[in-house]
């Protein structure tokens, strides 16, 4: 008896060292994580939101700008393989997981049914041991069924995103490579160069100033928190994650700036023509000053007076008779 109660003593103290230590991983990692917060304060919250059309869930090229690729998008309304040809559709749900019969689903559900009948008559993959080592031991082996089953749907996506199918239906049509990262600059002082050999979409001076432009203009339309300015610089979908960012901040009686707004560098990434809707992705390295007030006291709560530089790959539709508005913004990595 004095055995298994120094047993239990020894689970106990190194589960309350468990705990401690999770503990003060938590307490370490919350400060990075509310600084990476305050850091991206600007607008779009340095995520990655918006629509591509079609190209939503492909990756636009890299650039001499932004030598990285976009992250993918955080927040979005394009479902996947909208646009697209039935080719280039999401699997239908069901799939390879959801099939009966399907066979990663009967091997998940084989290891799961051994662990859980191992645990009821005193065997399974640790038999032998007994009481809490059982318990122990079939979280272990579901934790590992999740581990296979998550690397193999991870597995599974990649080979039929939309991006890789849609891939696939053009090499199958016999078309060429798509549009390639822009190598020249300097047209017109902005860096920009039209790469219209390329792209199917011809973009000329005029668009790349109204991309300045409105580089500059929804930035001050978001810390000035005019919505109304905000639906004439970006599409709906974009004001809607806007508002969403301004209500934080005012649930939080804060107030984001963005000043001092200025385009260093900037490459064409792709543009093209979708129905009847025009889209340009850019790369656009860029000065600011961005800075959190207390909507009280206009004390600085996070970010700063100095300025700093940001890269980021945004999206620009048009449709006719309308002029260019940001339709996405995306991080680079």
């Amino acid at each position: 008896m004095p055995g298994i109660w120094e047993t239990h003593m020894n689970f106990s103290l190194r589960s309350r060292n468990l705990v401690k230590t999770i503990a003060v991983v938590l307490a370490l990692a919350l400060p990075t994580a509310l600084a990476i917060s305050s850091a991206d304060a600007r607008v779009g919250g340095g995520s990655s939101s918006g629509s591509r059309g079609s190209r939503t869930y492909s990756a636009p090229p890299s650039t001499t700008t932004a030598p990285g690729s976009a992250s993918q998008f955080n927040r979005t309304y394009t479902q996947p393989g909208a646009g697209m040809n039935s080719a280039a559709a999401a699997p239908a749900r069901g799939g390879l997981f959801g099939r009966a019969g399907g066979f990663m689903g009967g091997l998940a559900a084989g290891f799961l049914g051994a662990g859980l009948l191992g645990m009821l008559f005193g065997g399974g993959l640790f038999g032998g041991l007994g009481g809490l080592s059982s318990i122990i031991g079939l979280i272990i082996q579901i934790a590992l069924v999740v581990l296979v089953v998550r690397l193999a749907m991870s597995w599974w996506q990649r080979r039929h995103t939309p991006q890789a199918a849609y891939a696939n239906a053009n090499a199958d049509a016999g078309a060429g490579p798509g549009p390639q990262p822009n190598q020249r600059s300097g047209l017109g002082g902005f860096g920009f160069g039209a790469n219209a050999n390329n792209a199917p979409l011809e973009i000329k001076p005029d668009d790349y100033e109204s991309f300045e432009r409105l580089l500059g203009e929804v930035q001050a339309a978001w810390s000035n928190e005019d919505v109304a300015k905000l639906h004439t610089l970006a599409t709906p979908e974009m004001v809607s994650y806007f508002e969403q960012d301004l209500a934080q901040n005012r649930a939080r009686n804060v107030v984001n700036k963005v000043t001092d707004v200025k385009l260093l560098q900037g490459d064409l990434a792709e543009a093209w023509r979708e129905g009847e809707t025009d889209y340009a992705t850019v790369a656009l390295r860029f000065a600011l000053t961005d800075k959190t007030l207390d909507r009280n006291s206009a004390t600085i709560v996070a970010g700063s007076e100095q300025p700093g530089e940001v890269t980021e790959v945004w999206t620009f539709a048009r449709r006719p008779g309308s002029g260019w508005e940001l339709s996405a913004i995306q991080q680079t990595n």
